[in-house]
């Protein structure tokens, strides 16, 4: 148990800091501060000695330098059973300091609202990270305070021990607060990493909020969390069980697709992170009933993202399945008592989503790939036509949005799709021509569509038998990647059919 006599309190964020000089001042506790903490306790008219006055020596560098010196850092730092650091305290008439509160300069929320570097970089705070590091380091005589939702606890530890804090607390603490100042820090690093183009430095650092805990990972013996780089994410669960593990997976998958396609357009139908339907016919409903015919079977249990308002209507298709997930950009009110019968039915808002280009991270053991995003944003530049016969409009609509819709497919990817609708998907195989036939197979069992169907590839056929399964199966179009040694052949083929296809300069792959 240590008996807190002074404290040194130094915010930014001087939100419920009343509550915390009341209690202190019930255990007659000293108090120092410096700047604007300073000025806003003897506002609360609370007693404050200011750490100029406490070090003898004033503010300098237009406040950068406060805290910085011997006096309080050896009060933070000295070893109370330490003979040696206590003759040192004596020898330069040091007093101890007991407790340490302190949050930081807002750094990550001036990155919001700012991009003059000149106030961010003054946002940087180097005292604060100072003192409680120091803290952290001495917990076995020192409490540090980091956060305002730590005040409460504080208060409680203080009047069950009568002005005293245990060593457990502390310990609790000084984890917390080293947490913060290498979260903290990792903002900064990663800022200037920006600044500087550099994506992938000798050393990384990762920073992130723990947003949640799952009941379990993909199975029920395995341990998860979910973290954000914000303090929340920009989905909002509105109704249904609690998401878990493999709720977010899919959820992700959706999200990335819907945000690729046209503003207020499209639905995608997700299971086990794979689109099994995706269509972006303008129509709302037309477009849900076209994505679940693409395979009704597999979407049972599914993930649906609609990229626009869920309304009435739509909402008494989608209650006619059972359905894990419902994602939208809102829901009307109507749709929401229809969906809400559902008990277990989550319901997600993300209407403020925004897919950023970030890079993407996948772990394993004790290693993390990193890579940028593929949200590479398609130009007509990027594809050639090498057929002789050449896309109508029509046909090139299609291929693209195939082709959009086959690099979110897990490799090997085949995507058949008609009136801007996916007809077929063939994922996850070893062989791509495999991959055509799963295709085909679901094309032929749940497709009804009399017009032309054409196909996209995430990558290139490696042999003709794939384009020739496609083409017999009665496709009209090919969109691929060009790069195989029998490019020649796989034209030659398309022109010998009458068969357009169309070469892409960029891969696909989606592991």
């Amino acid at each position: 148990m240590n008996k807190i006599k002074t404290a040194l309190i130094s915010v930014s964020d001087k939100k419920n800091i009343k509550s915390i000089l009341e209690s202190l001042k019930k255990n007659k506790v000293k108090i120092i501060s410096s700047g604007g903490t300073y000025k806003e306790i003897k506002k609360l008219k609370f007693k404050c000695i200011e750490v100029s006055e406490f070090t003898n020596f004033h503010e300098i560098l237009e406040g950068r330098v406060k805290t910085l010196h011997p006096k309080i850092h050896a009060g933070i730092l000295n070893k109370r059973i330490s003979k040696t650091h206590q003759n040192e305290m004596k020898k330069n008439n040091f007093e101890n300091i007991d407790l340490v509160i302190v949050n930081f300069y807002p750094f990550e929320n001036t990155l919001k609202k700012t991009s003059n570097h000149n106030k961010i970089i003054e946002n940087i705070d180097i005292g604060g990270p100072s003192m409680v590091r120091s803290a952290a380091k001495n917990y076995k005589d020192v409490t540090v305070i980091t956060s305002t939702n730590q005040y409460d606890e504080l208060i409680e530890e203080l009047k069950k021990n009568k002005g005293s804090t245990t060593l457990k607390f502390r310990e609790k603490l000084s984890r917390i607060a080293f947490t913060e100042t290498a979260y903290y820090d990792s903002v900064i690093s990663n800022y200037f990493n920006n600044i500087s183009d550099t994506s992938f430095p000798d050393k990384r650092t990762f920073h992130a909020n723990l947003i949640e805990i799952p009941r379990y990972g993909e199975n029920p013996h395995q341990e998860s969390a979910i973290y954000s780089k914000n303090s929340n994410m920009n989905i909002k669960q509105i109704h249904g069980k609690q998401l878990s593990y493999n709720n977010y997976n899919d959820i992700f998958s959706a999200l990335t697709i819907s945000k690729s396609l046209p503003n207020n357009n499209g639905t995608v139908i997700i299971k086990h992170a794979n689109p099994c339907g995706v269509s972006i016919k303008k129509n709302h409903l037309q477009s849900y009933v076209a994505a679940l015919k693409c395979d009704p079977i597999s979407a049972f249990g599914g993930v649906v993202s609609c990229n626009y308002k869920v309304t009435k209507t739509i909402a008494e298709e989608l209650n006619k399945l059972f359905l894990e997930v419902v994602i939208a950009n809102n829901f009307d009110a109507d749709a929401l008592k229809i969906l809400k019968t559902k008990k277990n039915l989550r319901l997600i808002d993300a209407s403020k989503y925004i897919f950023k280009e970030d890079l993407k991270f996948i772990s394993n053991n004790e290693e993390i790939l990193v890579q940028s995003e593929d949200i590479k944003k398609f130009d007509i530049k990027d594809f050639k036509v090498v057929s002789k016969k050449k896309p109508n409009t029509k046909q090139m609509k299609n291929l693209l949005f195939a082709f959009n819709v086959c690099r979110y497919v897990k490799s090997n990817a085949i995507v058949l799709a008609s009136n801007e609708t996916t007809t077929g998907i063939g994922s996850g195989q070893p062989s791509r021509l495999d991959s055509c036939k799963i295709a085909i197979d679901k094309m032929k069992k749940f497709s009804d569509t009399n017009d032309e169907i054409v196909a996209a590839s995430d990558a290139f056929f490696p042999f003709v038998d794939g384009i020739e399964k496609l083409v017999q199966s009665g496709v009209t179009a090919v969109i691929q990647p060009s790069g195989s040694i029998r490019d020649k052949e796989i034209i030659k083929f398309a022109n010998e059919t009458d068969t357009v296809l169309i070469f892409s300069k960029t891969r696909h792959f989606r592991h």
